[in-house]
């Protein structure tokens, strides 16, 4: 599952993303339960890039041809500020900057909310 917000407009829902440290645990809460969810790395990737965007889609994000044997999740926000400091202010026509934030975690908790 991929799961993709705002970090700097529209109200900040992952204003803090980039800061998620690997160990750490995500909350998301649907359907009646809260599946928690623990960050295992983070990737970035060029949202320029067709390959690119598939690779955060992926059962195992960012790595093609892995059987995923854990349920995943990829959050994803921009690299606006990042992009911006490394003086890179390309945009699509939607005013996606290039880059992409990518937190991916596994499950490893389903509990009635």
């Amino acid at each position: 599952m991929i799961v993709t917000a705002h970090r700097t407009t529209a109200g900040k829902p992952f204003g803090t993303l980039p800061d998620l440290r690997v160990g750490e645990h995500v909350f998301v809460e649907a359907g009646g339960y809260v599946f928690d969810y623990r960050i295992t790395r983070t990737m970035t990737i060029s949202f320029r890039s067709k390959r690119g965007r598939a690779l955060q889609s992926l059962p195992v994000p960012g790595r093609p041809g892995v059987v995923a044997t854990e349920p995943m999740i990829t959050l994803s926000t921009c690299a606006t500020p990042e992009d911006f400091a490394a003086g890179n202010y390309w945009t699509d026509a939607l005013g996606n900057p290039e880059h992409r934030i990518d937190k991916i975690g596994v499950l490893v908790d389903v509990r009635p909310s």
